[in-house]
């Protein structure tokens, strides 16, 4: 200390700190109300950022104060050295938090808006904020004065301890990061794999890849096992896809009055159904002989995989009533059994007296005294 304390000292401290919590204050309240007006904009990303600055700025207000209030008193040097490491380490830990949320927010942002992008966020976000809280641990280290060179060298060497322990999470991390950069899949797609699992892909993280399937179950697959099996996404190239109706009908049906009526049905399904595609274009292929009708199949368009039962549902109902209006004949399928006679043989049977005959000896040699 260079000289006693007095009471000006005090005072011009608390002063210094006062100054501090109320420029807190008053920044954080400047900071609301530019949240407010952001929020009114299309995008997304200065919420995130006036976010943060609501936890950074006053903080750093209050760090500022406490600091003038230091320099105010007098303090010997290596006190005053501790108070401005302490100070700067508070902000060091405080901003890195505040750019972790930050960019982590913005990555979020990034990849949920943009089409062609990996819409999962999770991993994305996850490895973000892990790489910049540990470049801020890092800082702060060298901040108080501890070299970070042994430290970078330990954890290089542990690192190849830990990589050789944790090879299936490793190993589901990278699957992970190489679904999303491949383009593959994307949360909201619809996928099946070949082992029967099947839904929209809700989210896919550092570990697993979680399936909502139509029932609302979750599946949970391990990204491995993800980029590891054959899958079918409904989703890509193209949302829309097409389904297949089979149907029949008589032989002494008229096959271009069938045609045009299921045409007529088709569009009217296709318009006022809700899923369906609007500017399909109707399509009706004759392909087999049947045993007792003529086969054909329908394609309808659909918007996306969950509307085909509804659109099916609706499709089937109406073509049935229509085919009824225009006597059209769906027949079912008939078999003729032609019963031959004499050709159903019956067993003989023994004359009860026979058997009796066969098996009174078998009993007498059964039930004979030893000798």
């Amino acid at each position: 200390m260079k000289r006693d304390l007095t009471l000006d000292d005090f005072v011009v401290a608390g002063i210094a700190v006062a100054a501090g919590l109320l420029a807190a204050l008053l920044l954080r309240a400047l900071l609301r109300w530019l949240g407010k007006h952001a929020t009114r904009t299309r995008w997304s990303g200065d919420d995130v950022i006036v976010d943060a600055l609501r936890t950074l700025v006053p903080w750093a207000a209050v760090a500022g104060g406490v600091a003038a209030a230091g320099a105010a008193l007098p303090l010997t040097a290596s006190v005053g050295r501790n108070v401005n490491r302490v100070l700067t380490v508070v902000l060091i830990l405080v901003a890195t938090i505040t750019a972790a949320r930050v960019i982590t927010g913005l990555v979020r942002t990034v990849t949920q808006s943009r089409s062609g992008v990996a819409g999962s966020a999770t991993i994305f976000v996850n490895i973000t904020r892990v790489v910049v809280l540990a470049m801020g641990f890092l800082v702060m280290l060298q901040t108080l004065g501890i070299s970070i060179a042994p430290l970078l060298t330990a954890l290089g060497v542990g690192g190849l301890a830990v990589a050789l322990a944790l090879q299936d999470t490793l190993a589901n991390l990278f699957a992970g990061i190489h679904i999303l950069a491949s383009k593959t899949v994307q949360p909201g797609d619809y996928i099946r794999l070949s082992s029967g699992e099947e839904g929209y892909v809700v989210d896919i993280n550092w570990r697993q890849t979680t399936v909502r399937q139509l029932s609302n179950n979750l599946v949970i697959i391990p990204n491995g096992q993800l980029a590891g099996t054959n899958m079918t996404n409904y989703n890509r190239p193209e949302q829309q896809l097409t389904i297949l109706v089979q149907a029949g009908v008589s032989y002494d049906s008229d096959l271009d009055h069938v045609e045009r009526v299921t045409t007529e049905v088709i569009a009217e399904v296709m318009t006022g159904i809700t899923g369906a595609v609007p500017d399909h274009e109707p399509a009706i292929r004759f392909h087999t002989f049947g045993d007792s009708r003529i086969g054909f199949t329908i394609i309808l368009g659909v918007g996306e995989f969950s509307d085909q039962y509804r659109i099916k549902h609706e499709f089937i109902k109406r073509l049935h009533k229509r085919y009824r209006e225009e006597g059209i004949r769906i027949p079912a399928p008939a078999r003729t059994v032609a019963l031959q006679q004499g050709s159903l043989g019956i067993p003989h049977q023994r004359d009860p007296r026979e058997t009796e005959h066969h098996t009174e000896p078998h009993a007498q040699q059964t039930t004979a005294p030893l000798t």
